[in-house]
């Protein structure tokens, strides 16, 4: 949810200049998801998560939230009242007539249903790719305006220190792109060397968003996710600081939820 929040967040900025952007998604799913279905059903985590923002935030974090919840209220309109839309999905409803999204997907049968999802849609495109090839084949895009998210399964050990890295690279090739690197926080000391690498390393300005809802007492458990942003529009610090302790507050578990907005690379 924190993801997405920050990515209608990003998406609002390009869409607010005529120019035509890209949004592109290296590892994009299926796109829509049933909450009624087998996983979503068995797992219950939607319910302490989405399910927990039916109550409206103070008005100040409503306006924050609102392009996200547009976002939500026009996929279900076109798929279903039961439905909650990935990444591609929310892309695809902040698309413009010029602008291009592209959905990259390893996974064959995954890749299969996103291509036969989007394949009446003109201004999208998706690749059956593995994600960090695509996210250095794809960049500088002919638009030269736009974003990659990045948001890998983190089945292998040792991808936070990869998106770090692939971060810096991606960086350098496309200096003006928006990079969006979503990370799970279990062992927070994994992502804090993830972070100070970054921000040695990085020659543009980024953020580091964290939302914890656990404490972080067992580093092998999921107790928060967070984001990298290289290149984030100048108003989402202050706009973080809006609704990160917003959420923190509504989804805290036990009795604990907590939040961090650290400026990174060049302007830290």
């Amino acid at each position: 949810m924190l993801k997405h929040l920050v990515l209608t967040r990003v998406l609002a900025h390009l869409r607010a200049k005529d120019k035509p952007f890209r949004a592109i998604d290296t590892h994009a799913g299926l796109g829509v998801y049933d909450l009624e279905a087998d996983e979503a059903g068995r797992t219950g985590e939607w319910h302490d998560g989405f399910g927990r923002l039916d109550l409206p935030f103070a008005p100040e974090v409503e306006a924050l939230l609102a392009p996200y919840r547009a976002a939500v209220a026009a996929v279900r309109a076109r798929h279903g009242a039961t439905t909650y839309p990935g990444s591609p999905a929310i892309i695809r409803e902040n698309l413009r007539a010029g602008d291009k999204g592209v959905f990259v997907e390893l996974h064959p049968v995954d890749a299969q249903t996103l291509a036969q999802r989007y394949a009446s849609d003109s201004r999208t495109k998706t690749l059956h790719l593995d994600g960090w090839t695509a996210l250095n084949a794809l960049i500088p895009p002919p638009e030269r305006r736009g974003l990659v998210l990045i948001d890998p399964p983190y089945e292998e050990r040792g991808e936070i220190d990869r998106l770090g890295m692939q971060l810096l690279k991606a960086a350098r090739k496309w200096p003006t792109g928006i990079y969006l690197g979503w990370y799970p926080i279990k062992d927070v000391s994994g992502v804090d060397r993830m972070a100070t690498a970054l921000d040695a390393g990085l020659e543009r300005p980024a953020l580091r968003l964290d939302l914890m809802i656990e404490r972080p007492d067992d580093p092998t458990r999921l107790t928060g996710t967070g984001l990298v942003v290289v290149n984030p529009p100048w108003t989402l610090a202050e706009e973080a600081e809006m609704f990160l302790p917003a959420l923190a507050e509504r989804l805290a578990r036990s009795g604990y939820g907590a939040f961090r907005c650290e400026r990174l690379g060049r302007e830290a």
